[in-house]
C-alpha cells in the first residue's frame, strides 16, 4: 500500500499564488495605489486652494484647554482642529473619487450594459420571427400535403 505523500509547503504556497483572485488584488493594490497619486493631485491643487479661499487651510492650531490656562505646553488641549481637518480631508477625498471615477465609471457601465441588453432583445426578436416563419412554413406543408391527399 502506497503512502499519500502531502504537499509540501512549496506546493501550497504555489497553489496559493496560483489563485485568481491573489493576482487580482494584487492588481487591485497597484491601481490603488497610482490612483491615490491622482485623487492627493486633485485635492490638493484643486480643492483645497477653492475651502482655503472661503476659510483657512490648516486647521491643525484649533485647539481647545480643558483647565482653566493652558500656557505653553501646560494642561490639557482638545485638538479638535487637527480631527475636523481630518474629516473634511476624507469628506473632499470620498467626493473627488465619487464624482471623478466612481459616478463616470457607473454610467458608462450601465451604458454598457443597456446596449447589451438591447443586442440580446434585437436577437430574441430575430429568433422569435424565424420560429413564425418556420411554423408559417410547416403550416403551408401541412395545408399542401393535406390538400394532395384529397386530390388522389
Amino acid at each position: 500500500m502506497s503512502e499519500k505523500k502531502e504537499p509540501g509547503v512549496w506546493d501550497g504556497f504555489k497553489a496559493f499564488l496560483m489563485r485568481g483572485n491573489v493576482v487580482d488584488l494584487a492588481v487591485a493594490v497597484v491601481i490603488g495605489a497610482a490612483f491615490t497619486n491622482i485623487v492627493n493631485a486633485v485635492v490638493k491643487g484643486i480643492i483645497n486652494p477653492l475651502v482655503g479661499a472661503i476659510g483657512t487651510k490648516n486647521l491643525d492650531h484649533y485647539s481647545s484647554c480643558l483647565s482653566a490656562e493652558c500656557p505653553g505646553d501646560q494642561g490639557i488641549r482638545i485638538l479638535w482642529g487637527s480631527v475636523l481637518g481630518a474629516a473634511l480631508s476624507f469628506v473632499i477625498t470620498a467626493a473627488v473619487v465619487y464624482f471623478l471615477m466612481v459616478l463616470p465609471m457607473a454610467k458608462y457601465l450601465a451604458r454598457v450594459e443597456a446596449r447589451r441588453k438591447a443586442k440580446e432583445g434585437t436577437q430574441e426578436v430575430i429568433e422569435v420571427t424565424e420560429l413564425e416563419v418556420l411554423k408559417e412554413i410547416r403550416d403551408a406543408l401541412v395545408a399542401q400535403r393535406g390538400s394532395g391527399h384529397n386530390q388522389q
